[in-house]
């Protein structure tokens, strides 16, 4: 497990990579419901995490999860209303409210 997370100190309390998680679990909940919504878009951005994004955070030669989610926080907002995901729209005003 990667433990290397002094990047965001200053959201002391606050575990930023858990939201992130959590973000990227509805988003994969999402496309298992609806596989349409995965365009090619999201399969880019999918290309960019580490297959095991739960516990190894950045895939080399990529910047890490909290990154991608923050950075991307419009579309996957977009997406989520799209498909009226609640539980999804939820965690990523928590994930962009307490981290990005």
């Amino acid at each position: 497990m990667n433990t290397n997370r002094d990047r965001y100190i200053t959201f002391s309390n606050i575990d930023c990579y858990q939201n992130a998680i959590e973000v990227l679990d509805c988003m994969f909940e999402l496309f298992n419901l609806y596989p349409e919504a995965k365009n090619d878009f999201w399969i880019r951005f999918e290309n960019q995490l580490p297959n095991n994004y739960k516990s190894n955070y950045c895939k080399e030669g990529c910047l890490d999860i909290l990154y991608l989610v923050c950075s991307n926080v419009f579309y996957i907002s977009d997406l989520f209303d799209e498909y009226d995901f609640e539980k999804g729209i939820d965690i990523l005003q928590k994930a962009e409210l307490e981290c990005c």
